[in-house]
Order: structure tokens, then C-alpha cells, then sequence
């Protein structure tokens, strides 16, 4: 009889628990078209991880979008960003369905969202209806699946959350069929010296290792000689069937001579730790490849609750003169692996001497707060803004600084203050604080004005500038012309745009009333649609307003003929 490993028997008891918390029968997809993924729970994005799954829509909008069980719409929200146009949808049993990126609502709430729009004269909008006012029913239409807000092409994001705790759960887990047939695909492997007396083949620096693929279909690397604590870092993804996307993994597990270090998966985390992933990936890496090194094991300031086992914060402590066999298991929801296996000799082979670090003539230690005068500006981290203590960076200027660069995760917002006070008032009124790009292109940061004092909080480490914006935005019909006959045209379309500090108001009327634009960001485009049935007369006249983010502002008028 063949002998079942202990930790294949715990990952198929982690796995039937699991299945066991979560209803597998209770909710239906959400579309009726083939569930193919273009993203996965958990996935690994910038500064959050990933809380539902992205379906693919064929590569168009419009198609109809189901409740997945019985339940009362709680929250509608219109946003320019995020999720755009969102449904939440809560359910008898304790859960609550998300569905974002929508192109539009089904009839029935269209009308109820947008008579609200109507009455505060506002696109963008959030609304919490009272719980049993909108009842759906399972199978009922919704909505229908769009591009809107954050999305970078069409697609349903959809989520599965607690309806009391609000922590999204993997939508997998509820019998969702997603067809996936193939393993996880592993790129790289980097071991880490995680102490001054550490080293890897020879360097007291990150190492990456050459593997190879075995005849049983198992990765073999290259034997490594090492000695002290050490960590274990990985690139690789997972793509599921019909598509050529790389998604994220479901779990991860490193084992040291057939004892668990570490394993994680992507079951549910809290929306509270999301922002901890700056700790699981190996930022600085990301920073300057633009590649996720993703670890197995745990480094300071690491709160999140993703771990399922954990022995030594996952590092491997390897002594001289012993061999050790380490093992990455890598998983995705439907049970395909890929297995590493990891020969450690414990070998001096390394003089090891006291590691050069890179210092600065200041120092941020992160459990405390940290004021730094940078002459035409000052920042202010507050407790905890960082992971842990390091040598930070600043530049001083006339008006730009440099605080450190985009190595370093912020897990809090700090403040940037410029004084202000050498411009005249008329000229401080277009003034905004902006971020340069790695090309040096300013970027529009929220700043807060009082009196000569300019302010911003930010995340974001790098260079930052006084920049002046006196030029209004742009304002252009779009689909149709000055005193054009519309009869068979559904809706207008003007474009709009500021290049600089970028487009912060809108609002139009028809004939002396104000009507609903909806404003798509990446198209740089608003938006009327004729049922809204305003347009009564012949003769009617446009007007449209837009002011950018430091109070520019533009107006078009223009008319047109419509039976």
C-alpha cells in the first residue's frame, strides 16, 4: 500500500474544512457564459491583494449580470474610480455578493439609482438602501457587465464576502466551476542571508538559484552551499484554462526535512491587512525590476493572518556540516502542484564580515513619529508609517525634494508641507503639489491651501514639486456638431481633458436644466443618454462646465435641432 505523506494528509484536511465552511450549493454564477478568469483571489497588486475574481466578458461590455441567490441590494455606488459602478447584494445565509465594473444597472435599479442622481445633481454617488426595499431573487438580472471605474478592459469583478465582518472570501470555495488543468508555473527562486553571519553560494545578498525539471515532473535546483538564517523567495504564477493571463497562486508552503516552515493560502484575508503585502513580496525588488518576488517566509512588520502554519517565521536555520532538503509546494484552487525540491549543504565558504550598509545623514526608526525640515518643504512620518527602521534619502530644493525612492513601502499616509509664501495670492490660486514620474512628469497630488501653506498626504515615497497649472481645460463635442439634427441619436458625447492638474468638476444643462453626464476618466469622455427625456425641445442648448483641481474652469455652449 502506498504510504500517504503527513503533509499531504493535512493540506486534504485544510481543504475539506474549508470546504466545509462554505455552502456549495446555495448560490449560482453570476453569468450565464463560461466562467474563465482573468484574475484570481489573493492575486498580488500593487500595495493590496486581490478580493474576488475577475471574469472574462468575451472582450465586451453589455452582457447580462445575475444575482447569485436570493437577497436585498445594500449598497449601489457610482465612482469615477475603484469599482465603478458596484452592486452589493446581501443574502439570508450570511454572505454578501459584489459585483463591480458594471456598465449599467438592470431597468428597475437604473431608475431608482438615477432619479437619486438626479436629485443631488451628482454622477458620481453612494446610496444604502434600506435592507428589503430592493428584494432580487436568485437568477434575476442585475445589471450588465461594463469597464467602468478602475478596470483596465471589460470584465465582472465579483466578490463573496461575510456580511458581518466584510472579509471577502475566495468565490472558489462556493462551487463556482472554473476549469483549470494546469500546474502552477514557477520562474524564479531567490534564497536570502536574513542575518550579518548569513550567506548563499558565497554572497551575503539575495541569490537567485538555477533549477531544473525532473523526469517525475518535480524542480530540482542546483545544490546550494549556505550557512546561518535563511529565506526563501519566489516568481511564478498560475493560468487557468482558455486563458493566457497570469494569475496568483492559491497557497504556498515550505517544508525543511519533511517539517512545515510555512503555509498560507488565499482562503479569505481581511480588507484591514491588505495593504501588508508590502511585506509578503520583496518591495525593493518590485521596485526597481517591476517583478513580485513573493516569500515564504515572514518579515518584520508582516501582520497578516493568511498563514495556516508557521515555524520560525518560515526561515531555515542551516549549521555546518549538515544537509538539508527544503521543499516549495506551490498550489492553485483546483489542486495543481508544482514541487521544488532545495539541497542545502551547511558549508563555510564565505568570510564572514560585518555588511556594508547603505546610511544617510538620517535615520527613520519606524516605531516612532519623524519630522525632517527640507528647507522649502517638511515631512512628517507618523508612527508606523514603516515596516521597519532604515537610512532614509532626502534632497533638498528651491521647490522640489526628494524623499528616498519607490524601494521602501509606506503602510501609512505621512504629510508634505511647502511653504508657499514667495508666490504672489493670485499666483498661489494655480499652484498644486505634484509627484514627477520616472520621467520626470508631474503628477496632481490632493493639496490642501491655508494661507501659504500647502499640504499633501501621501504613500508614495520620490520627488515631489510646486508646480503652476494656468490654463483651463478643454472642452469638445464629440459625436455631434453645432446645430446638428439628432432625431435617431441615443445620447451626446463631449470630451473633455486638463493636462496638468488634471479635470476636478463637471456639470451640464439642457436647456437651463441640469442633466446626468456620465463621465468615463479613461475616455476622457461625458456622457447623456436621450431617455432621460429632457431634451422636449426643437431647439435645444448645451451647456457644459468643467474646472480642473485648482479652479481653472471652462465652459462650452452649443445647440442642436431634435424632434
Amino acid at each position: 500500500m502506498k504510504k500517504i505523506s503527513f503533509t499531504f494528509l493535512l493540506l486534504f484536511c485544510l481543504t475539506l474544512v474549508a470546504q466545509e465552511k462554505y455552502p456549495k450549493d446555495a448560490f449560482r454564477a453570476p453569468m450565464d457564459i463560461p466562467i474563465i478568469l482573468a484574475g484570481t483571489f489573493g492575486e498580488l497588486r500593487s500595495n493590496h491583494f486581490h478580493s474576488g475574481i475577475d471574469i472574462k466578458t468575451q472582450q465586451r461590455e453589455g452582457i447580462p449580470v445575475i444575482s447569485i441567490g436570493d437577497g436585498t441590494i445594500t449598497r449601489i455606488k457610482v465612482s469615477l474610480w475603484g469599482y465603478g459602478k458596484v452592486l452589493y447584494i446581501a443574502h439570508p445565509n450570511g454572505y454578501t455578493s459584489v459585483y463591480g465594473h458594471l456598465q449599467k444597472f438592470s431597468p428597475s435599479i437604473e431608475e431608482y439609482i438615477k432619479k437619486l442622481q438626479y436629485d443631488k445633481k451628482s454622477f458620481e454617488i453612494e446610496v444604502f438602501p434600506d435592507y428589503g426595499d430592493l428584494k432580487v431573487e436568485k437568477g434575476e438580472l442585475i445589471a450588465y457587465s461594463g469597464n467602468t471605474g478602475g478596470s483596465a478592459g471589460p470584465h465582472l469583478h465579483f466578490e463573496i464576502r461575510s456580511s458581518i465582518s466584510e472579509k471577502p472570501t475566495n468565490p472558489l470555495l462556493y462551487g463556482i466551476d472554473v476549469a483549470d488543468a494546469t500546474n502552477p508555473i514557477l520562474e524564479k527562486l531567490f534564497v536570502y542571508p536574513l542575518t550579518d553571519k548569513s550567506h548563499v553560494n558565497g554572497n551575503d545578498e539575495r541569490t537567485q538559484v538555477n533549477f531544473s525539471k525532473e523526469s517525475d515532473g518535480t524542480y530540482l535546483t542546483d545544490k546550494i552551499t549556505a550557512l546561518g538564517n535563511l529565506g526563501i523567495g519566489f516568481i511564478g504564477f498560475d493560468r487557468l484554462d482558455m486563458a493566457a493571463n497570469k494569475n496568483g497562486v492559491y497557497s504556498v508552503e515550505l517544508s525543511v526535512n519533511g517539517k512545515i516552515y510555512s503555509l498560507y493560502d488565499f482562503e479569505s484575508f481581511s480588507f484591514g491587512e491588505t495593504r501588508y503585502i508590502n511585506t509578503l513580496v520583496d518591495y525593493e525588488y518590485l521596485g526597481r525590476n517591476r517583478q513580485r518576488i513573493q516569500k515564504s517566509f515572514k518579515s518584520a512588520g508582516n501582520n497578516l493572518g493568511i498563514y495556516k502554519e508557521l515555524y520560525n517565521n518560515g526561515e531555515i536555520d542551516i549549521n555546518e556540516g549538515l544537509s538539508y532538503t527544503a521543499k516549495l509546494l506551490i498550489k492553485d484552487y483546483s489542486g495543481n502542484k508544482t514541487v521544488l525540491n532545495i539541497p542545502i549543504e551547511g558549508v563555510k565558504n564565505y568570510e564572514t564580515r560585518s555588511r556594508e550598509k547603505e546610511t544617510t545623514d538620517n535615520y527613520i526608526i519606524a516605531n516612532k513619529p519623524n519630522n525632517f525640515d527640507l528647507g522649502s518643504a517638511k515631512v512628517y512620518f507618523p508612527t508606523n508609517t514603516f515596516y521597519k527602521d532604515f537610512y532614509i534619502d532626502l534632497k533638498k530644493g528651491n521647490d522640489t525634494v526628494t524623499i528616498h525612492n519607490n524601494t521602501v513601502p509606506a503602510h501609512r499616509n505621512f504629510t508634505i508641507t511647502f511653504d508657499a509664501s514667495k508666490y504672489p495670492k493670485e499666483i498661489q490660486k494655480q499652484l498644486f503639489i505634484a509627484r514627477l514620474d520616472s520621467k520626470l512628469q508631474p503628477n496632481h497630488t490632493n493639496t490642501y491651501k491655508r494661507g501659504d501653506v500647502f499640504t499633501t498626504r501621501t504613500r508614495n515615497l520620490g520627488t515631489y514639486t510646486i508646480v503652476r497649472d494656468s490654463v483651463a481645460p478643454t472642452i469638445r463635442t464629440k459625436n455631434f456638431k453645432e446645430k446638428q439634427w439628432l432625431n435617431n441619436y441615443k445620447y451626446l458625447s463631449v470630451q473633455i481633458a486638463d493636462d496638468l492638474s488634471g479635470v476636478d468638476t463637471y456639470s451640464a444643462t439642457l436647456n437651463g436644466e441640469w442633466i446626468l453626464m456620465e463621465y468615463e476618466p479613461k475616455r476622457k469622455t461625458l456622457t447623456y443618454n436621450f431617455d432621460d427625456k429632457i431634451a422636449d425641445q426643437t431647439q435645444c442648448v448645451l451647456k457644459v462646465t468643467v474646472t480642473d483641481n485648482v479652479g481653472n474652469e471652462n465652459s462650452l455652449t452649443t445647440s442642436f435641432y431634435r424632434k
